[in-house]
């Protein structure tokens, strides 16, 4: 499925900014393994299944909140995990959801799934292209991830939106990560999952877009659409 925008002009293409959570590291994977992991270690005795299908939409409501400038990391924080123990009728201490909250932080950048394609898709485009990252994802885990599932190599400049001040899909992260990697507008192209952040964000500057349909959501929007990574190839 896709449908190509007008504006898409592949051969002036020099710099390709990714987005990095739920488009090359498997988050939700990745995620799943660390609450495995923390809550053992932590005597915490819930069905991971059962929590996580409570846990993965707050969280979801959480980071649009997030996004919006309408709650604060520390919030989301214990508040996705507070939200979930609550729905699960699961009473857990504030002291141990506070613990729970850093110890998932801490251990979430030991796992190292990527999604299908990443690396043969980054080993295509990294001879051709500039590659970077612009991410909403906190920044004291990002560069670890990335060490970790052996892609940092790959990219020139990773563009957190801690280090900016600002979140995607506000124009001004586009706009520094353009400045800092002295890259032209009409030249570069940002490829991710989520419509908002990643699609409207970067074509709110001009940026030519690639969206990452991994929940293979029925859409039609004004940007080309792959449900597969490896499916950029055939446009780049």
């Amino acid at each position: 499925m896709e449908f190509l925008n007008t504006y898409f002009y592949p051969m002036k293409i020099k710099h390709i900014f990714f987005d990095l959570d739920h488009t090359l590291w498997d988050f939700e994977t990745n995620s799943a393994k660390t609450f495995d992991f923390i809550f053992k270690d932590n005597n915490i005795d819930v069905n991971l299944d059962n929590f996580l299908e409570q846990y993965v939409p707050i969280n979801h409501q959480y980071w649009k909140l997030y996004r919006e400038e309408k709650v604060t990391k520390p919030v989301l924080r214990y508040k996705r995990l507070k939200d979930s123990f609550d729905a699960m009728n699961y009473i857990v201490s504030d002291v141990m959801i506070n613990h729970l909250a850093t110890v998932y932080i801490d251990n979430l950048p030991n796992y190292n799934t990527l999604f299908d394609g990443a690396i043969e898709l980054l080993e295509y485009l990294s001879p051709k292209y500039q590659l970077h990252i612009i991410t909403n994802g906190f920044e004291e885990v990002q560069t670890k991830k990335m060490k970790s599932s052996d892609i940092l190599y790959y990219f020139d400049k990773i563009i957190t939106s801690e280090s900016v001040g600002v979140k995607k899909p506000n124009p001004k992260i586009f706009e520094h990560a353009l400045n800092l990697t002295e890259a032209n507008v009409d030249q570069s192209l940002m490829i991710g999952d989520n419509f908002e952040a990643d699609i409207l964000g970067a074509q709110q500057v001009g940026m030519q877009t690639i969206f990452f349909n991994i929940h293979k959501n029925d859409v039609f929007y004004k940007s080309i659409i792959v449900d597969k990574l490896i499916d950029i190839k055939q446009y780049l």
